[in-house]
């Protein structure tokens, strides 16, 4: 399943840095702007799977995944 989230990217004096405004931690700084929404995409892929492995390990075991719309 492909998700879709929102990048705020600006450029600063020679860098270009970014967040994604969705998720808390997710930034990144790069040269290009290329380079940072690169860097952006790989950064919340890890993030994504770091915040799942946590959540199945603080359920355990017995437990069903459910998927909620907002």
């Amino acid at each position: 399943m492909k998700s879709t989230y929102t990048a705020i990217v600006k450029k600063d004096a020679s860098w270009w840095i970014g967040w994604i405004e969705e998720v808390p931690g997710v930034n990144a700084q790069e040269k290009t702007k290329a380079a940072l929404l690169a860097s952006l995409k790989v950064i919340l892929k890890e993030a994504l799977e770091f915040n799942r492995e946590e959540a199945r390990k603080a359920a355990k075991e017995n437990f069903s995944e459910e998927l909620v719309t907002v």
